[in-house]
Order: C-alpha cells, then sequence, then structure tokens
C-alpha cells in the first residue's frame, strides 16, 4: 500500500530528500506521493522514512492503493532495473 500525504502537511520539507524512491514531490499546495513509486521504503528500510521523520505525523497509508508486502517488494524491484538501465 503506498503512503499518502494529508492536508495537515505544513511543507516543512523534511519528507522529500528521505525517500529513496523519488516519490515526495512537491504539489500544488503540498508535498505529494506518486503511488507508483511509493514502496513504504520495502527494499530499503524497516521503517517508511517520510514518515518517521515527518513532525505532524500526517502520512498515512492510503487506502486508495492497497499493496501486500510482496506487491511492494516487486514494486521495489522493478524500480531498481529502471534505475539501473
Amino acid at each position: 500500500m503506498a503512503l499518502k500525504i494529508t492536508d495537515e502537511c505544513i511543507n516543512c520539507d523534511v519528507c522529500e530528500p528521505v525517500c529513496p524512491n523519488d516519490a515526495i514531490f512537491m504539489g500544488e499546495l503540498i508535498y505529494e506521493i506518486h503511488p507508483q513509486l511509493c514502496t513504504e521504503c520495502v527494499g530499503h528500510f524497516d521503517t517508511p522514512q517520510c514518515a518517521l521523520f515527518c513532525p505532524v505525523d500526517c502520512i498515512p497509508k492510503d487506502e486508495n492503493h492497497v499493496e501486500s508486502q510482496e506487491q511492494l517488494l516487486q514494486k521495489y524491484q522493478q524500480l531498481q532495473t529502471q534505475k539501473s538501465s
């Protein structure tokens, strides 16, 4: 399941640089997470780094993008393959 950033976001700029998949970007008003790139840090870390460092706790799981651990690992592997090509 991908994560999402809620409108409680204060645009503190902490989440974007800690995302190992470059899934976080500045949206029109707040930061957003591209669900096709978010692996919840599976393959990189044990805990999603954006949620870990967020000072306002505004990064929950996105119920609209449900994925199993296996699917997240497959996505991670695909992203790594794309980066190395």
